[in-house]
C-alpha cells in the first residue's frame, strides 16, 4: 500500500451495511484513513502537531455528521477535504503555538523536498499533493480544491515547475510521487485512537448544545422582563429645562433708617384703632 495515498474503505458489497453499527463503521473508516491522512496533512503544513490536530478535527466533524458522511459516495474524500481545509486555515498564524518554526526533517534531501513544497502557495501545494501524492485524477482534484479543471491543471503545472526548479530530480512525476511517499513515511506520525476522537466530538456537541440552550433561555428571560416592565401607554417626554431671565436678584433686608424706625413705631401704636383718617388739608 502506498504510504501517502488514502487507504481504501471497504465497499458496501464487501461488508453489508447492516453488519456494522455506526460506531464500528466510524472506527473502521478512521483506522483505514487516519494514519495516511496525518502524513498527507504534514506535507501540506510542515507541522506535525497541526497535521494531527487537523485530522482529528475532521473526524470529529465526521462523527457529528455521521449519517451524512456514511451515505456519501466517498467518506474518505469527505474527511480528507475537511482535514486539508482545517490544516490550511489562515487563522493558525495567529496562534502562539504555531508562530515558532517547526523542526525540519533530519535528512537533508527530505528537508529540500519539504522546503520546496512549503514555498508553493497553499492552493498549488494542495493540488500537487492530491494529484501526485494521493493519486486523484484532474477532475477529482479540481472538485476537491473547488476549482475548475483548467485552473487545477495550471496550478499543477506551475507547482511542478517550481518544485523542479528547487529540486531538479523531482521534475519526473514518478520520482516526485516516490519522494513524497518517502518523506511522509519517515516522520513516524501517529493519529489518536478513534474512541478518543468520538468522545471529544460528543463532549463538544453537548457543550455547544447546552450553550445554545442557555443562550436561548437568556433571550427568553430578557424578552419576558422587557414585556413586563415596558410602559403600556404613550408618555410625552418632558421638555428640556430652560433658564428664566429678567428676574431681579433677591436682596436681603438691611438695617432700618431713622425715618423707617419712626414709621414702624407709629404703626405699632395705632395697630388697635387703625391709623387716623387722612383728610386733605387746605393750603
Amino acid at each position: 500500500m502506498h504510504p501517502v495515498t488514502q487507504s481504501p474503505v471497504p465497499s458496501d458489497e464487501a461488508v453489508p451495511s447492516t453488519a456494522l453499527t455506526p460506531t464500528q463503521a466510524f472506527d473502521a473508516l478512521y483506522a483505514f484513513c487516519a494514519p495516511a491522512l496525518v502524513r498527507q496533512t504534514y506535507l501540506l503544513t510542515g507541522r506535525r502537531e497541526l497535521a494531527r490536530e487537523a485530522v482529528e478535527r475532521a473526524f470529529q466533524l465526521a462523527w457529528q455528521n455521521w449519517p451524512q458522511v456514511a451515505r456519501d459516495r466517498d467518506p474518505a474524500g469527505w474527511v480528507r477535504a475537511v482535514a486539508h481545509e482545517c490544516a490550511l486555515s489562515p487563522w493558525h498564524r495567529f496562534r502562539l503555538r504555531y508562530r515558532q518554526p517547526e523542526s525540519p526533517p533530519a535528512d537533508a534531501a527530505d528537508r529540500a523536498v519539504l522546503e520546496a513544497l512549503l514555498q508553493l502557495p497553499p492552493s498549488y501545494r494542495r493540488t500537487l499533493l492530491l494529484y501526485d501524492g494521493v493519486g486523484l485524477d484532474l477532475p477529482e482534484t479540481a472538485a476537491e480544491t473547488e476549482a475548475s479543471t483548467p485552473a487545477a491543471a495550471r496550478r499543477l503545472t506551475h507547482a511542478r515547475r517550481a518544485v523542479a526548479a528547487r529540486v531538479p530530480e523531482l521534475a519526473d512525476p514518478a520520482v516526485l510521487n516516490r519522494r513524497l511517499a518517502e518523506l511522509a513515511s519517515t516522520e513516524r506520525l501517529r493519529a489518536a485512537q478513534p474512541t478518543a476522537v468520538r468522545t471529544f466530538s460528543e463532549r463538544r456537541t453537548r457543550f455547544w448544545t447546552r450553550s445554545a440552550l442557555a443562550f436561548t433561555a437568556t433571550i427568553i428571560a430578557a424578552t419576558t422582563l422587557t414585556l413586563r416592565t415596558a410602559p403600556t401607554h404613550y408618555e410625552a417626554p418632558i421638555g428640556p429645562a430652560q433658564a428664566i431671565s429678567g428676574v431681579p436678584a433677591q436682596v436681603g433686608l438691611g438695617p432700618l433708617s431713622a425715618g423707617e424706625r419712626a414709621l414702624q413705631a407709629k404703626l405699632r401704636k395705632s395697630a388697635e384703632n387703625g391709623p387716623d383718617r387722612l383728610v386733605p388739608t387746605a393750603r
